[in-house]
């Protein structure tokens, strides 16, 4: 006999008041959106300092970059450590370790090769506090709530990145580039004190244990292994790694497809803010206004609405067509909240924190190699070409992600989990978390 329960539980609307009410969440919330604003300020304020030490435009964008490459192999060498350490200190000592990086390069004069290295070497630990991070936040909030989660910190995130380049304009303008990394180190100092005395201790059953499977390299190997021969899991994630990564290719060539197009100084930095902007108002309408199984149905939709305006460029539009084209292409980036219930529901349970800093740092390595892809077939083709055809890729992906299913949902359906074992999938599909 069936009832409608299940799917009316599956499709709980929860709102960003319930979200917020969950004081860890909001603990780990608010430290993120600091942390989020120093990374800016840090990032820019480096290659600010780099460019001026050498003159090299390579050497520039190299600092810009250089802590998102490293990453996914972080993630694959220790991502279990995740879900092996305790939480609290794990995520305050990820803080902590962002504020001696920066203090270091504020306070140290270094050779440009080794300040580099130092900002590398930081990068190969981001993905294991960035995955505590996140379990936590998948153990605390359930449901439509997790999403709503996600949701609010993908616009405080936005909004943290647009504050992180004026306070680094505004710090390097009145403090210099070393004064204005010691402000970044003064903010990643907060959150770790925050973190380390107001996040509750968890118990080593609560968070996983070191199981004796032969070290952390080993076992983050393994795990990252199951979690990708997963089918389901690996799906799920080049849905939410490849269309971000196509745009950011697009992104990298804004400034020089308004240098060509002899645009007015300065509106290179109106058209780069349109993509943030468009993308903290699709998270709220989306988030905020759409039903759970509605947002899973516009994934594909979203993704389309991602590309396709891109794929305009190729006229080479003037100033007001392209913030317009760059506002719907960021508003498309809400599809990401219609993958987030079936991706955690996708997961195994003890592995959890490792499959999020894998996703994180995936997706930070691939917007990191897609503007150098795009910047390299601009060179043949243009940059309002180069841009459509980044626009095209991510709207073939959405066709793909169509063709998961010929005759059903594009995306896994809500609470369907699939995990991995001794390279075998196995479904378990489980009622609507209450």
């Amino acid at each position: 006999m069936t009832t409608t329960a299940e799917p009316e539980q599956g499709n709980h609307r929860a709102t960003y008041r319930e979200v917020l009410a969950e004081p860890r969440f909001r603990l780990l919330f608010s430290t993120r959106t600091v942390a989020v604003t120093a990374d800016s300020l840090r990032i820019t304020t480096f290659s600010v300092l780099v460019f001026a030490a050498t003159g090299s435009a390579l050497f520039s964008a190299l600092a810009f970059g250089i802590g998102f490459l490293p990453q996914l192999f972080g993630s694959l060498l220790l991502g279990s450590l995740a879900d092996r350490l305790p939480p609290r200190a794990l995520i305050a000592g990820g803080y902590a370790l962002e504020c001696a990086a920066a203090l270091l390069l504020a306070l140290v004069r270094m050779p440009i090769a080794v300040s580099l290295g130092v900002v590398a070497l930081v990068a190969l630990a981001t993905p294991v506090f960035s995955g505590a991070s996140s379990r936590l936040v998948a153990q605390w909030l359930e449901g439509d709530a997790y999403v709503l989660g996600r949701s609010l910190n993908n616009i405080a995130s936005s909004g943290a990145q647009l504050l992180g380049l004026a306070l680094g304009g505004v710090a390097v303008a009145v403090l210099g580039p070393r004064r204005a990394l010691a402000v970044s180190a003064v903010l990643y100092l907060g959150c770790a004190l925050a973190v380390r005395l107001r996040l509750p201790r968890l118990q080593p059953g609560a968070f996983g244990s070191d199981r004796g499977d032969g070290g952390a390299v080993r076992a983050s190997l393994r795990g990252a292994g199951l979690l990708l021969r997963g089918r389901t899991v690996r799906r799920l994630m080049l849905a939410q790694w490849l269309p971000s990564a196509f745009v950011a290719g697009a992104e990298g060539l804004i400034v020089a497809y308004a240098g060509g197009r002899h645009f007015a100084p300065g509106w290179y930095a109106v058209l780069m803010s349109c993509l943030p902007v468009g993308m903290l108002v699709g998270d709220l309408l989306v988030g905020r206004l759409l039903r759970p199984l509605t947002r899973e149905r516009l994934v594909v939709p979203l993704i389309a609405l991602m590309g396709l305006p891109l794929v305009g460029f190729a006229a080479e539009p003037g100033v007001g067509v392209s913030s317009c084209l760059l506002l719907l292409c960021g508003f498309g980036f809400a599809y990401g909240l219609g993958l987030q219930r079936p991706f955690l529901d996708a997961l195994p349970q003890d592995g959890q924190g490792q499959a999020f800093g894998l996703l994180g740092s995936g997706n930070m390595t691939l917007q990191g190699v897609g503007p150098a892809c795009f910047g390299s077939v601009a060179t043949g083709i243009g940059t309002g070409g180069a841009i459509a055809l980044a626009g095209g890729a991510a709207v073939l992906t959405a066709g793909w992600i169509l063709s998961w299913h010929s005759h059903t949902s594009p995306v896994p359906g809500p609470n369907c989990s699939t995990g991995s074992e001794n390279g075998t999938e196995q479904h378990a599909c489980s009622p609507p978390a209450q």
